[in-house]
């Protein structure tokens, strides 16, 4: 013989219970995802900044902090195109641009250019392969083009990265 409560199953919350429950779910994420868009949006500096209309038309004059010529300089390197240490047959072509914080005579880039290529030559395959290749790379440049120009660059960009 059978017992009853054994033939009946077993009943979970009912479908209105069920339901509110992924309404109050959803409402949560819904605005969990406009919160952090709100501060997402707020966190960055905006692209443009709106003129007020009594402003519009007018030419700001510089100060002298913001004279041209005074402030960060970009400055781009001519490509350096070489052979790798090991594998030897494998060819590296690399586009940098250096970040100086005052404009800078032109045989300064030529150093940190010939320096550039010269410490290129000796990367071997393994120490550029990956993400932390990369960034171990790039401090090595940033490093030697400090060095090499006695503080006055301060970043150096790598635009182009190939490996053949």
């Amino acid at each position: 013989m059978a017992n009853v409560e054994q033939l009946q199953p077993r009943k979970g919350p009912s479908l209105v219970v069920q339901g509110a429950m992924l309404l109050v779910v959803t409402a949560a994420a819904i605005g969990m995802g406009w919160m952090s868009g709100g501060y997402l949006k707020g966190a960055g500096a905006p692209s443009s900044v709106p003129v007020a209309p009594e402003n519009e038309g007018k030419v700001a004059e510089p100060d002298a902090a913001q004279q041209p010529g005074t402030g960060p300089t970009l400055v781009a390197l001519a490509p350096i195109t070489t052979n790798i240490a090991s594998p030897a047959d494998t060819w590296i072509r690399m586009e940098v641009s250096v970040v100086y914080d005052a404009p800078q005579p032109p045989a300064m880039t030529e150093d940190i250019h010939q320096d550039l290529l010269a410490f290129v030559r000796t990367l071997k395959m393994h120490q550029i392969e990956g993400a932390s290749g990369y960034q171990h790379l790039k401090a090595d440049i940033e490093e030697r083009a400090s060095i090499r120009s006695q503080g006055h660059a301060k970043q150096v960009l790598i635009r182009t990265l190939l490996l053949e």
